[in-house]
């Protein structure tokens, strides 16, 4: 079975894909390296780490910082913990499992299986499929249902600000990623190329876009909760007690949430 990419071998080089991949990632590094330093992300959590290094009561040692990073790793980034509103939470769990597959098994058929004459594994063509899904099943709950603005101002769903740019530009990359496939299983050369090409265009929108969009929030999440936890294991975030000495602590990532 060979993957919509190995067919692409009819007009391109493998390499030129592969080649692309790999621009798309130095894409999303160098936009969250700028997006730290525009927004000063970087020196404003290195500024609030020594903060709370000089008030701390006492010091963590390694295996209390790896439980904590361990704690992080499953509520806020695994499982979405910091979402209250259970929709919410679906809607976004379905999004990210949806990207990590779709993004995965393209990797695995772009560089692993890049020709017809190396036949894809069904379950890599089946999780990019299923990536695809899940990204427009969870977006478009998202998109149409749950926005802020459109659940609780009243703005029409179509309405689209620049803070929709992520799950917008991801759900349209999924979206003419199935049109694609599906042309291309038609057998019209021309067809498969022009919507080739739409796919591409909103996948390069998704991954350059990043210090105007919320995609480096993907990295924001993890770090913020995780200095979050750091402070209430070592006493320095100053929040409220309630009468029996429970603090009563928001959402450590509150603020990375999709939307404002």
């Amino acid at each position: 079975m060979a993957s919509p990419f190995a067919e692409l071998t009819d007009f391109m080089s493998p390499a030129v894909m592969q080649t692309y991949i790999i621009l798309m990632i130095l894409a999303v590094a160098a936009g969250t390296v700028f997006d730290m330093w525009h927004k000063r992300s970087y020196e404003f959590f290195m500024l609030r780490r020594k903060s709370a290094e000089a008030r701390a009561s006492r010091r963590l040692g390694g295996g209390e910082r790896l439980w904590l990073m361990l704690k992080t790793l499953g509520n806020e980034v695994l499982t979405s913990g910091e979402f209250c509103n259970v929709r919410r939470r679906l809607s976004h769990l379905l999004m990210f499992y949806g990207f990590i597959f779709y993004v995965l098994s393209t990797l695995v058929m772009v560089f692993g299986y890049p020709t017809p004459a190396t036949p894809t594994p069904g379950i890599w063509l089946f999780l990019w499929n299923l990536g695809a899904v899940m990204i427009l099943a969870g977006g478009g709950w998202f998109f149409f249902f749950l926005r802020v603005n459109v659940a609780y101002e009243g703005d029409p769903p179509y309405q689209v600000i620049p803070a929709d740019l992520f799950v917008g530009s991801l759900m349209l990359s999924a979206l003419f990623a199935l049109i694609w496939e599906l042309v291309q299983l038609g057998g019209n050369p021309l067809a498969t190329q022009i919507f080739f090409g739409i796919y591409i265009f909103f996948t390069t929108v998704l991954f350059v876009t990043v210090p105007w969009s919320k995609f480096a929030h993907m990295f924001y999440k993890p770090t913020a909760a995780y200095q979050r936890r750091i402070e209430e294991a070592t006493d320095t975030d100053h929040l409220p007690r309630e009468a029996h000495g429970r603090k009563q602590v928001p959402s450590p990532t509150r603020t990375y949430s999709l939307r404002r």
